[in-house]
């Protein structure tokens, strides 16, 4: 079998953790097992490296940046494979583009263009447990370049995808994929399985076990994904096509508070409007969720729409010349807002599902200020100060306790 590991930052946060993990990868070579393990940056790396940039130049170029995030896996992978040899194992480790990975030039959220992994089989077939940098690549201008935030788990399932693994296992540090953050709701329940689309849901709303990105393209390419925990050997979350029929309605709440509102009121009412605001927001690479137009009135009406909070001044600066042109009353940017979300496949079948939560929030004296669904996902925007105990009141309405 071919097994592709991924470890976060937490499961190699220290010397005792890496060793941890040579074990875990160690014993699945052990049964015979071609294994690639694909590493994040050690615990708060990343978060260092960002800091220590600012310091010296907080407008030093994503591309600079770029060059610095990507020595946060550089120091992973090295102790890792040190860890692996120490234990007696033949093993090699790979920057990004070492391992084939191909991006195009959007330093800081490149998306990968192809995987070519001959230097990963050829590692193989010598029969070495081979470490890969996750979170990068390179461009065809030769620049490293990074895949965003949890870009490591898009690394590992498109490694996995491209050299048809049996499995994609992501290690992090809890036990599965859990109807919400067991470190903040104690009742939460772990699953034994989820579908891709619910996954990606849940990823997509806030909750941080796997990237969204990962999701869509194990989905794409029908990759088996598994979630375990690094920290205690068991059993963990299936993800796949379809789960068992005998589901439960609501899969999991979850909660996103890095986001931000962007507010436009006062647009003029004309055919148009909307595609030139938003064609605005794509050029600038920012990514849109929930979106909300009022009623025409008096001549104007009003737009509404949320963006990841490292975004939201891009999104403003984007709109401002514009804005300003069309004589709009007010162009503003809110960060003190959360996005609390329900997602369950079962949600398609049942009647009723949105107004329970609804009552739900109502209940716990929550205001809803924005509401956005699919047809298996129904998202509010509520105060950030009012997140978790939005989360807390869902989930006991659905869950229990």
């Amino acid at each position: 079998m071919l097994v592709v590991k991924k470890f976060g930052g937490s499961s190699v946060a220290d010397a005792q953790r890496v060793m941890n993990v040579a074990r875990i990868v160690t014993d699945t070579y052990k049964e015979g097992n071609d294994v690639v393990v694909v590493v994040s940056a050690q615990g708060d790396t990343t978060d260092d490296l960002i800091e220590k940039a600012l310091e010296i130049n907080p407008r030093g170029g994503k591309r600079e940046m770029d060059m610095l995030l990507s020595a946060g896996e550089q120091i992973s992978i090295s102790l890792l494979a040190m860890a692996i040899s120490s234990l007696g194992y033949p093993v090699i480790s790979l920057l990004g583009w070492q391992a084939g990975f191909q991006t195009n030039s959007t330093y800081g959220a490149a998306r990968i263009k192809r995987v070519d992994p001959e230097r990963i089989r050829a590692e193989l077939d010598k029969r070495r447990i081979v470490v890969v940098a996750g979170f990068q690549g390179i461009n065809k201008y030769d620049d490293i370049t990074t895949l965003g935030r949890g870009g490591s788990d898009t690394s590992a399932v498109a490694i996995a995808a491209s050299m048809h693994a049996d499995v994609c296992q992501i290690y992090t540090d809890v036990e599965g994929v859990y109807t919400a953050d067991p470190r903040k709701i104690p009742s939460a329940i772990k699953l034994t399985e989820i579908t891709y689309d619910e996954m990606l849901e849940m990823a997509t709303s806030g909750a941080q076990v796997l990237n969204n990105r990962s999701v869509e393209m194990a989905k794409k390419y029908g990759v088996e994904l598994e979630v375990l925990s690094s920290l205690k050997r068991a059993p963990g979350t299936k993800v796949k096509e379809v789960t068992n029929v005998e589901k439960m309605l609501i899969k999991g709440v979850a909660k996103d508070d890095s986001v931000a509102r962007v507010s436009i009121i006062g647009l003029p009412d004309s055919p148009g409007i909307a595609f030139k605001i938003f064609s605005r927001i794509a050029k600038a690479h920012i990514c849109v969720d929930n979106i909300l137009q009022s009623v025409g009135r008096d001549g104007t009406k009003d737009i509404a729409f949320t963006v990841p909070a490292s975004n939201g001044d891009e999104a403003v600066q984007a709109l401002k010349e514009y804005c300003e042109a069309k004589g709009v009353k007010a162009l503003e940017c809110d960060t003190n807002v959360a996005k609390v979300s329900i997602v369950g496949a079962g949600m398609e079948t049942h009647e009723g599902v949105a107004a329970d939560m609804f009552g739900a929030l109502s209940d716990a004296g929550i205001n809803i200020q924005m509401i956005s669904s699919s047809e298996i996902r129904v998202s509010v925007l509520v105060e950030k100060k009012d997140a978790d105990r939005a989360v807390e009141a869902v989930h006991r309405h659905f869950l229990g306790d």
